[in-house]
C-alpha cells in the first residue's frame, strides 16, 4: 500500500510539527503530529492525532518513527481490503 506523508502545521495547541496521511486514491485518512518535550520519554514520538475509518482508533498510538506509524496505517488499511 502506497501513503503519502505531507508536512503540516496542526494547531492543537501544542505540538504543531504534523503530517497529513494520505492513501494511494489521495484521500487523508489520519493526522499524526510529532510530540515535544513535554512528554517525557516520547519527545519525538508521533501520535494519531486523528484517524478516519479504518483507522480511527480510541486508543491514538504513538510510533517511535514515521515508518513505524506508516507500517500501522498500511496494515490497518490492508485488513480493510475484500480480497
Amino acid at each position: 500500500m502506497s501513503l503519502n506523508l505531507q508536512p503540516v502545521r496542526v494547531g492543537n495547541g501544542s505540538d504543531e510539527k504534523g503530517m497529513l496521511v494520505f492513501d494511494e486514491d489521495q484521500r487523508l485518512v489520519a493526522v499524526l503530529t510529532q510530540l515535544s518535550d513535554q512528554y517525557d520519554g516520547l519527545s519525538g514520538h508521533w501520535y494519531l492525532e486523528a484517524g478516519f475509518g479504518r483507522l480511527d482508533d480510541r486508543n491514538q498510538p504513538t510510533f517511535i518513527d514515521l515508518d513505524a506509524a506508516r507500517d500501522w496505517i498500511g496494515e490497518r488499511l490492508a485488513s480493510s481490503d475484500p480480497t
